[in-house]
């Protein structure tokens, strides 16, 4: 008989302890250990392996025949499809709708067998759902169980060409008496459903919960056991979702894809620049349009600004969907280098749209906004900037330019704003759009304000 011991394992990072740990010495988080009853293994004899090492040059190269998931944003993040015996892992915050994506896709995924676990919710529940994304419901099969062991009595009986589980957090195995979500049953439940991907060439696809500080739940070896890991991610006050790539074996992690959230499940944003942004009847000041690139996609977003005088004595700085820091460190080079006395101002800077950006080629439509705003005169909603803006006031270039400038002149901006450093390398012909190379910021307030 096994004999059995107790362990403590860190809820946040799975580090464990032989004892009770008041603050984790791998994470650093306090108040994380439980403790948990495992199994040990008794007569493990000698090892043996058939594995042999040989040669990378003997190694026969194969490729990976990748099958369509029918939903073209999620095949674009995961490099063209679903890899045969991968592990993918989507987390996401509650709510945010990680089973209405990967339901809709197993519901019309062409010619596959497809099984649904679902940990959560009833097979009525699933039913309700279904019907509410009016999609094809022909070969999608659908299992409300929490027991690994079960699971793959259903798996062996229909032979599916994809598994869903939802989540991997409900999931329990025979072999630990650890309860559900615990880090131990989440560890070896992850590992039978890896073992049982590549064995069979399954692909098979995980849902996870995430921590309050956004990161997946679970021990952190989760993310190294898998193939891939994608984050959903959006703000709930807003429809669109972003589908980003944190890690993924098989392709890009520099891909995202857009969603637009429906009463009818979640529909594919194929060109985000034209939703993003904002149809004015009459031009307004603190509005300027930036040409930024989110992984490998060209975007235009519109970046506001408001600039007023301190009600309070005090100026504040606040902005949404874009880094505070990065805000201070613009509004000093603006006062320092061109002369723009903001520090007695309020400064509010919102991205339309709800999207949050890091591109630093923002900056350029970032100062223009401000100055629009502080000078009360609007920016043309025919021109766009793209440029990143230095601590002495120079604008410097960016990576991808031409792909920013082509997606500028397919959605019909008359000029683009670009570092005038950038000229050297740019191998673009362009004809709908005029190209206006910049230096300083003085240059920029010149030929928008005079």
């Amino acid at each position: 008989m096994a004999k059995t011991k107790s362990v403590f394992f860190c809820q946040s990072c799975g580090n464990e302890a032989t004892k009770w740990l008041g603050k984790c010495p791998a994470c650093g988080d306090w108040n994380t250990y439980v403790e948990e009853v495992v199994r040990a293994k008794t007569n493990a004899g000698a090892i043996r392996s058939s594995n042999s090492a040989i040669l990378v040059e003997d190694i026969q190269a194969g490729s990976f025949a990748r099958c369509t998931s029918a939903d073209q944003e999620l095949d674009r993040v995961l490099g063209g499809g679903l890899v045969p015996g991968s592990v993918v892992l989507v987390g996401g915050e509650p709510g945010i709708g990680k089973s209405t994506l990967m339901l809709q896709v197993s519901l019309k995924i062409p010619d596959l067998k497809v099984l649904y676990v679902s940990g959560e919710e009833s097979e009525q529940q699933l039913k309700m759902r279904a019907d509410r994304l009016k999609l094809p419901q022909t070969n999608c099969f659908v299992l409300a169980e929490t027991n690994l062991q079960a699971i793959f009595q259903q798996i062996e009986f229909l032979k599916p060409g994809l598994v869903v589980i939802d989540s991997i957090q409900t999931l329990s195995t025979d072999l630990l008496d650890a309860s559900p979500g615990s880090v131990s049953q989440v560890r070896e439940c992850t590992a039978q459903l890896q073992r049982f991907a590549k064995q069979t060439n399954t692909p098979l696809v995980l849902i996870g919960h995430i921590t309050k500080d956004g990161s997946l739940a679970g021990p952190k070896v989760l993310e190294h056991m898998v193939d891939t890991v994608l984050q959903f991610e959006g703000d709930r006050n807003y429809g669109y979702r972003i589908l980003r790539s944190v890690k993924n074996r098989f392709g890009s992690t520099s891909e995202l894809g857009i969603y637009e959230m429906r009463s009818d499940g979640l529909r594919e944003v194929n060109n985000p620049s034209e939703i993003l942004l904002s149809q004015h009847d009459e031009e307004m000041s603190g509005i300027a349009i930036a040409a930024t690139m989110e992984g490998m996609r060209p975007l235009v977003l519109e970046i506001q600004a408001l600039v007023s005088t301190a009600a309070y004595g005090t100026p504040q700085r606040s902005a949404t969907g874009f880094d505070v820091r990065r805000l201070n460190m613009l509004l000093a080079v603006l006062e320092k280098r061109a002369g723009f006395r903001l520090g007695i101002k309020d400064v509010f800077l919102n991205v339309a749209g709800g999207i949050r950006v890091d591109d630093p080629a923002t900056d350029l439509a970032v100062i223009s906004a401000i100055l629009s705003s502080s000078e009360d005169i609007p920016v043309s909603q025919k021109y766009c900037f793209s440029g990143e803006v230095g601590l002495s006031g120079e604008i410097r270039p960016v990576i991808r330019l031409e792909n920013r400038i082509s997606e500028a002149e397919k959605l019909g901006f008359s000029k683009i704003f670009i570092s005038r450093a950038a000229l050297k390398g740019l191998q673009l012909k362009t004809k709908g759009i005029q190209i206006v190379p910049v230096g300083k910021i003085d240059e920029v307030f010149q030929n928008l304000f005079g």
